[in-house]
């Protein structure tokens, strides 16, 4: 039985300069997202004190630990409801992971928004936000969001910011500062291949996973604020 071939380097001058441009030329393939990403989000990112006046607040989920908000979760979600207290909102829309009876990202970010003095009515859940692409596309199609403030880290939120453009929802992104952790490089490390998959989701325009029916949440959650 023959073994596993090994790898064969280039023995000629030409045989390296070929390798070298492949190298080279695969370097700069993976860096266009990324650089798409920061060159199309510029100008629509800043803080919670710059954010403009918007009825909608976007909150992605990000984990839960317990049942409860995972820390980076809990930070966004305290964003939004200073958002909200300073008047710069009128309503969330919670969206993240509700595939297993057991977890329940949107429900946990609602409890925890109440419990930070985000009114009941005016927080919306969205329980199929699968990943990035399916909650911008499902806030506008099922939702019926055309503007919102998008919070998220910021090794995530220009992507927020473009998938959701794409979707059709004028957007502007909060990024939330956190500890440079393990878990934060992990996240920045892992964007650079996520920036891959959004311009793919740009350029295609994929269903989500689950569209379903139009939801009236946010109408209603915006008439019970008197917009």
């Amino acid at each position: 039985m023959r073994g596993p071939r090994r790898l064969r380097l280039p023995r000629t001058r030409a045989g390296w300069r070929r390798l070298t441009q492949a190298v080279a030329a695969g370097c700069v393939l993976a860096l266009l997202p990324p650089t798409w990403l920061y060159v199309t989000t510029g100008d629509r990112l800043g803080t919670v004190a710059g954010a403009p006046r918007t009825d909608v607040a976007v909150v992605f989920g990000a984990g839960l630990r317990d049942g409860e908000p995972s820390p980076y979760l809990a930070h966004r979600l305290d964003a939004a409801a200073a958002l909200y207290r300073a008047g710069r909102i009128e309503v969330v829309l919670v969206t993240g992971d509700n595939s297993r009876d057991d977890y329940d990202e949107p429900d946990a970010m609602r409890t925890y928004l109440v419990r930070h003095g985000v009114p009941d009515a005016r927080i919306v859940s969205d329980h199929a936000g699968f990943d990035t692409w399916d909650s911008c596309a499902r806030a506008k199609e099922v939702f019926g969001v055309d503007r919102a403030v998008l919070i998220s880290q910021g090794f995530h939120i220009r992507r927020a910011v473009a998938l959701c453009r794409a979707a059709g929802v004028a957007s502007y992104g909060v990024g939330v500062s956190d500890r440079h952790d393990v878990t934060w490089y992990y996240g920045a490390v892992r964007e650079l291949f996520a920036a891959g998959k959004a311009a793919l989701d740009v350029t295609f325009e994929p269903d989500p996973r689950f569209l379903g029916p139009k939801e009236p949440g946010v109408r209603r959650a915006l008439a019970d604020a008197g917009r």
